[in-house]
């Protein structure tokens, strides 16, 4: 099974993580490498920097950066592939911080239809 691990906040614009911290994260990573679950990882620039395409009515808007409570906006994530949820949370206990953990949906999930040919 595929999980997304995400870290939620929203830091100012320019204000980039402490080299300590980037170098926990980077060991993190490599264990999740050799562990072989790591399928991919990032990190994102702040919402400040983003966009959203809004569709209401049938038009669409397009609507500059930032959005909403840091909390609620996903700052960097991972995916692993996982034998099962339990696994993925136990990758997830080791990081000293609030994690939220979802589970990829499988295109067999879907059946046969038209998009997911």
């Amino acid at each position: 099974m595929r999980v997304m691990m995400m870290i939620k906040g929203d830091r100012e614009p320019g204000h980039l993580p402490s080299g300590e911290f980037l170098a926990e994260m980077g060991k993190y990573n490599q264990e999740l490498s050799k562990a072989g679950v790591l399928l991919d990882l990032a990190a994102l620039h702040w919402s400040a920097e983003g966009v959203r395409v809004k569709f209401s009515a049938g038009k669409r808007t397009v609507i500059d950066g930032p959005f909403g409570e840091a909390k609620a906006i996903v700052a960097g994530y991972w995916i692993l592939q996982v034998q099962s949820m339990d696994e993925a949370i136990e990758w997830a206990k080791r990081l000293p911080f609030e994690i939220e953990l979802r589970q990829l949906f499988e295109l067999e999930e879907f059946g046969e239809r038209p998009a997911v040919e």
